[in-house]
């Protein structure tokens, strides 16, 4: 009997003889791709997060949608693809069927990630930082957070969007049972900045604690992701204060111009990277190969 899994993906061979035999994989999302960053950077980048987890002895597995498959891995020409392509979906979890159905192609989302992750049997997932709850409308809440409570998947991250209510979406994963691994930290990372100043809910100094960690979380039963917060590099992290006027400027230009749903999270990451001059791409840019890093040796500590 044919499944679904094996009508509806297309899993690249490289990340099919891993699973096999048990080699480390890391997934990464592609809305980083196809929403997040300006063409050259976003192709540059994809291919520099693939890098760094193959110097460390891991297969990447980037995820996407194209032509209707749910891909999970991804050759130079699908990169090329979406790093270009127009009229790409943005694919989280509620919009698979749309892009199956109609045969059409996006990036998947955090959340869309995590449940094509979890479906292949990949176990490490490395992006920027996690959606959250919107400061300005606190009952958009980004379906991140509900499939973080449902995919057991160590996820590791630059912590919640800067633009997002930080504290409010600590609040959502404790209560959906996601704990909050803080990456030789005892403060949640601000994304652009090295913290927050709102603590974590455990502190892990290496690859092998996340995995201790990890792995007594699901023996227990539960079924939610870790989320490892790692703080973004010191070289090319910005001062928190600097950050929070510019979000402020960029959120309240959003109201003005009726910005709303998914459209405003990417156009409040393109404003601050105007108001910034740049800098918060290069931090940006610099958090997400460390995150792919970081990924990399704990999805190496599994398979020791």
């Amino acid at each position: 009997m044919t499944s679904w899994l094996d009508l509806h993906f297309s899993i690249q061979p490289e990340v099919i003889q891993a699973l096999r035999e048990n080699k480390p994989i890391v997934a990464l999302e592609s809305t980083v791709i196809t929403h997040g960053l300006p063409h050259p950077q976003n192709i540059n980048l994809a291919h520099d997060m693939e890098s760094e987890i193959r110097n460390l002895g891991c297969v990447p597995a980037t995820i996407a949608v194209l032509d209707g498959k749910v891909c999970v891995g991804l050759d130079d020409v699908q990169l090329e693809r979406l790093a270009i392509g127009e009229n790409m979906l943005k694919v989280s979890g509620r919009d698979f069927a749309n892009a199956i159905a109609m045969g059409k192609s996006g990036g998947t989302t955090v959340a869309g990630t995590l449940l094509a992750a979890h479906a292949a049997g990949i176990r490490v997932f490395a992006t920027g930082g996690i959606g959250g709850v919107h400061r300005q409308a606190l009952y958009d809440v980004s379906a991140d957070l509900m499939q973080l409570a449902q995919n057991p998947l160590v996820v590791v991250c630059a912590g919640a969007k800067a633009i997002l209510d930080l504290p409010a979406t600590l609040e959502v994963l404790e209560t959906n049972g996601v704990p909050v691994i803080g990456y030789q930290t005892d403060e949640f990372p601000a994304f652009y900045s090295i913290s927050s100043g709102f603590p974590v809910s455990a502190r892990a100094d290496t690859p092998e604690e996340v995995v201790a960690i990890a792995s007594a979380h699901w023996g227990m039963g539960m079924a939610s992701s870790v989320l490892v917060a790692v703080p973004p590099p010191k070289e090319t992290a910005l001062k928190l204060e600097m950050v929070e006027k510019v979000i402020q400027i960029a959120l309240n230009e959003a109201q003005e111009n009726h910005i709303h749903g998914q459209e405003v999270t990417p156009y409040l990451l393109s404003r601050v990277r105007e108001l910034t001059g740049g800098s918060s791409l290069k931090a940006n840019l610099a958090l997400l190969r460390n995150n792919a890093r970081v990924a990399a040796q704990i999805a190496y500590s599994f398979n020791k």
